[in-house]
């Protein structure tokens, strides 16, 4: 395994990270958004600030590290990737921007008609997020992003077959492991109205992620046939992985096994992204550029891994620790009362 392997297997990791608890971050302000009116969906309101409240901040965190390590570890790519895709990132971005206002926001605010702007703020950039967020991931996988700056085409590279089935993957997916984290944690407070919602949901988005990823099959096939290749090639036994997992998942919250059908969804989502990068190796971009065609000469990688490796000291015990006490309920409040 070469040097510029080990960076890149590092970076996939924070992208992994994100996916699983940014994507669940995503996935609740999905289940906001239908929650219903002010006071039916109140409770359901309250389940999801206070579940994700303290740790929505810290999971961008993933998505920063990921960015800084391509831009490190590989720049010609990131270069590439930024001017090709710079529409889908800059809606991304503004999406977070705007869904961390209206969470934000929401909390403090104390009067029915600015909750509503703020939760709707909240909830809708919650799902165009990740839509464009998957877009990104689309035009990249199917070979959209040519290197060099300034090149590919900005609009074609992300409105396409793959890059909008990406898109709407990655929004199923988000709403599919929020269900089941968040049917674990009404579980976890005892409330059996809560738990019966969104273990409904769950079943819901489970079923919906798995049609939409077998009618991507044949978009793949046809749309982008070097990823589809690897995908049943080098890929297929984590692609079959992730399958499974989406299968236990359904059958764990069937069962009422809130706690391992958290594992198994997520487990999940990790299979698929890491067949993604099985498919798809030794290419960074799709269909010629390789790895070692666009990393940093081996000093600075060694650098970008020494600094890795100093701040993960520091910053992987604290989050494993932020995450525990989030999960005992150390940091809950009570919303103020809206007032009318």
């Amino acid at each position: 395994m070469t040097l510029a392997e080990v960076v890149l297997a590092v970076m996939w990791a924070g992208l992994t990270a994100y996916a699983v608890f940014g994507g669940a971050d995503f996935g609740a302000g999905l289940w906001d958004l239908v929650a219903g009116g002010a006071r039916r969906g109140r409770r359901q309101r309250d389940l999801i600030t206070d579940v994700i409240g303290p740790v929505w901040e810290v999971n961008h965190v993933w998505i920063i590290f990921v960015l800084v390590v391509l831009w490190t570890g590989f720049p010609e790519a990131f270069g590439a990737i930024m001017s090709t895709l710079y529409i889908p990132l800059t809606l991304a971005a503004f999406g977070i921007i705007l869904r961390g206002s209206g969470f934000a926001f929401r909390k403090v605010t104390t009067t029915v008609e600015l909750q509503r702007v703020w939760g709707a703020s909240f909830a809708l950039s919650s799902v165009f997020t990740p839509f464009f967020l998957g877009t990104v991931a689309g035009g990249v996988a199917s070979g959209r992003v040519p290197l060099g700056d300034d090149v590919g085409d900005s609009i074609t590279s992300w409105l396409n077959p793959t890059s909008l089935l990406g898109g709407v993957l990655a929004v199923s997916t988000c709403a599919f492991l929020a269900a089941a984290f968040l049917t674990r944690e009404a579980h976890h407070r005892g409330d059996d109205e809560l738990v019966a919602q969104f273990r409904i949901r769950g079943l819901g988005a489970a079923v919906a992620t798995g049609l939409i990823a077998l009618a991507g099959i044949g978009v793949l096939r046809e749309d982008a046939p070097e990823l589809f290749h690897g995908l049943i090639g080098r890929g297929l036994p984590l692609v079959i992985l992730s399958g499974v997992g989406g299968v236990t998942t359904f059958a764990l919250l069937w069962a009422r096994q809130f706690v391992w059908a958290r594992v198994a969804a997520a487990g999940a989502v990790v299979a698929v992204l890491w067949g993604w990068a099985a498919a798809q190796y030794p290419y960074v971009l799709e269909p010629s550029v390789t790895i070692e065609d666009v990393a940093a000469p081996n000093a600075t990688l060694s650098a970008l891994l020494i600094v890795i490796g100093v701040g993960a000291v520091f910053l992987v015990p604290s989050l494993l620790l932020l995450y525990r006490m989030s999960e005992r309920g150390s940091f809950s409040e009570e919303p103020p009362a809206p007032q009318g």
